[in-house]
């Protein structure tokens, strides 16, 4: 099992889940953190850090959310390891809560 990051990550990408991961799963794109599954220890640290409540275990994924869980797969393939937090865009929390932003996921 695995935890994906879902929806309410984009545009928002507060880090301090990456803080807390002991095996340094997270992987940064310019607008969205993801979880490589192949690393994940499916320990739950995350899930509490997370101020949007973006992170779900794999087996609970919302249905409308269930796309991320390949989306995270195939992006940590691509992006880099963050390993420590960054500051979260200056309107992160504007984004936080805004429905159906992965038309704004940039690649």
């Amino acid at each position: 099992m695995t935890f994906v990051v879902t929806d309410n990550c984009i545009k928002c990408k507060y880090t301090d889940c990456v803080a807390v991961c002991p095996v340094d799963a997270f992987f940064e794109g310019p607008n969205f953190l993801v979880i490589d599954p192949a690393i994940c220890i499916d320990c739950d640290l995350c899930v509490a850090e997370c101020p949007a409540e973006a992170i779900y275990q794999d087996t609970k994924l919302p249905p409308e959310q269930l796309k991320f869980l390949e989306l995270n797969a195939q992006l940590c393939q691509e992006w880099p390891n963050i390993i420590d937090i960054k500051p979260a865009p200056a309107d992160a929390d504007k984004w936080n809560g805004v429905d159906d932003k992965l038309a704004l996921l940039e690649r």
